[in-house]
């Protein structure tokens, strides 16, 4: 029982003590889940046999991510010893294949977390395997598996309806099609994951919206034709919605965003950098009407000024829940906005870069107040660089953590 609580590693050393430790050690019991990540990734097959064997079907759950050397044929021996596994992670392991799709819809039938982020040799076929023979899967990461097509995804989520969360980031053959498929046959969705899925548009994502009510989680990165359509649908349709995402999607307006905050009320993470459109009116409604928010990145939005900023340093969110704020290249912020930012006593956290009009001065008036935060800044030299030996030295701007 106490070798139970063991890691790995410890294991392994105290499998070195004796015999009878050996036993004990190494007994399959002791092995339910196992990370090799941070224990040695360079790992070739056998490994991966050897481990399947000695726990059968006592191991639930495994990491082999960043294990370069691990193939199809070392997954299937895995597959066909421990039939019991439930969370397997993949994310890197390049050498696999459709093969260990197949193996795994055969002999793993209680597998409910499934991480093929970067297996680039993955199809369409290893979705249809997946959901032939795994049907109680709950969460699959395929992100930058860019092979899948719409296909694949009606192929998958008409046998895995209790998807819950689903990445795709960078699934770049990805188009509104298959988001239709999703909303159709995924009601229990919570995570969806699209970043620069680029032939995104509002079609999609809306049936997104009126399919999944339970979403929590969108990130839509990237997905540049988007319009205020998919913040509007949002509003009315997913109200539990606390992680939303989406950096460098520059038609979204204050009107999407107001419609947003006054339906979402449990926001708690919004990346809304390079949304070049929003001014101070989007965030005087993230501050009425979102208390929980917690992580607001507005990096590139050069239309807030420190107004904005005077509106959400006194909203509901402030005093006990604002964490992290991001404003690195908005160009009318000032010291005034950190003077406002005073009262926000669980702030960790804020990006200055490229806001030419903060000063020293003003980051350090600031930590009088909040004396745990750090700030990100950088600051260009005041005056030229002075001559040594008859060349001029050479200065960068000086990133500075305060």
């Amino acid at each position: 029982r106490i070798f139970s609580f063991l890691d790995v590693v410890t294991l392994c050393r105290c499998a070195q003590v004796s015999r009878a430790w050996n036993v004990l050690a190494l007994d399959g019991s002791n092995w339910q889940r196992i990370d090799l990540f941070d224990f040695q990734r360079d790992i070739e097959g056998r490994v991966v046999e050897n481990i399947s064997k000695r726990c059968g079907g006592f191991l639930r759950k495994l990491s082999l991510r960043g294990c370069l050397g691990v193939g199809d044929n070392a997954l299937r021996t895995f597959a066909q010893n421990c039939r019991n596994i439930e969370v397997l992670n993949l994310n890197g392991c390049t050498k696999i294949t459709d093969a260990t799709c197949t193996s795994l819809s055969k002999f793993c039938s209680k597998l409910r977390h499934l991480d093929l982020a970067s297996c680039t040799s993955i199809t369409n076929m290893s979705l249809k395997a997946l959901s032939e023979g795994c049907p109680l899967l709950e969460q699959l990461n395929i992100s930058w598996c860019d092979q899948v097509t719409k296909d694949g995804i009606q192929a998958l989520v008409r046998g895995c309806g209790g998807l819950k969360a689903l990445f795709l980031k960078g699934c770049t053959q990805l188009e509104d099609e298959a988001l239709k498929y999703i909303g159709a046959h995924c009601p229990e969705l919570v995570t969806l994951n699209l970043q620069t899925c680029l032939q995104i548009t509002d079609d999609g994502l809306i049936t997104i919206c009126r399919g999944c009510h339970k979403l929590q989680s969108l990130c839509a990165s990237g997905c540049c034709n988007i319009t205020d359509a998919i913040l509007n649908a949002l509003g009315q349709n997913c109200p539990r919605l606390r992680i939303l995402e989406v950096a460098r999607c520059s038609q979204l307006t204050d009107v999407g965003f107001t419609t947003l905050a006054r339906n979402c009320h449990e926001l708690e993470k919004m990346d809304l950098e390079e949304c070049v459109q929003i001014t101070d009116s989007t965030l005087i409604q993230l501050s009425i009407h979102c208390p929980r928010l917690q992580v607001l990145s507005l990096s590139h939005c050069e239309l807030i000024t420190d107004d904005g900023i005077r509106h959400l340093g006194n909203g509901a969110c402030a005093h006990d829940r604002l964490e992290v704020i991001e404003l690195d290249n908005c160009p009318l912020i000032t010291d005034a906005s950190l003077e406002h930012l005073k009262s926000c006593h669980s702030l960790e956290r804020i990006e200055l870069y490229d806001c030419q009009q903060i000063t020293r001065a003003g980051i350090k008036r600031l930590r009088t107040h909040l004396p745990n935060i750090k700030v990100h800044a950088y600051f260009a030299p005041v005056t030229p660089p002075p001559s040594v030996g008859g060349s001029r030295q050479r200065f960068c701007r000086c990133c500075i953590i305060l």
